[in-house]
């Protein structure tokens, strides 16, 4: 059992330590040479300046929604819901008995 430990400690340091030297090779800029710019912020922009272009569609986008006095009621669509569950109900019953 000790053995078995061992060699899963001796595999589990040594696939650490590659995984240090794989990140410490990776190349990394030069001390004193300029960073390249952040492009994220002028991206964003553009992005809210074409949405700002685009226009306010809340209208059409609402045209398509039922409105409340539109809406069937849902007292009324309850009741037809329970109906079909009892009927359904009925027929398997109907079915056992038969």
């Amino acid at each position: 059992m000790r053995r078995l430990s061992a060699w899963a400690a001796g595999i589990a340091a040594g696939a650490a330590a590659v995984g240090f030297l794989r990140r410490r090779r990776t190349p990394s800029a030069a001390p004193g040479a300029p960073e390249p710019p952040d492009t994220r912020a002028d991206e964003l922009r553009a992005k809210l300046e074409e949405a700002r272009l685009a226009g306010d569609d809340r209208e059409a986008y609402e045209a398509g929604e039922t409105t409340v006095d539109a809406a069937p009621d849902p007292e009324k669509r309850r009741r037809a819901v329970h109906e079909r569950a009892r009927g359904a109900i009925d027929e398997m019953r109907g079915d056992e008995l038969g």
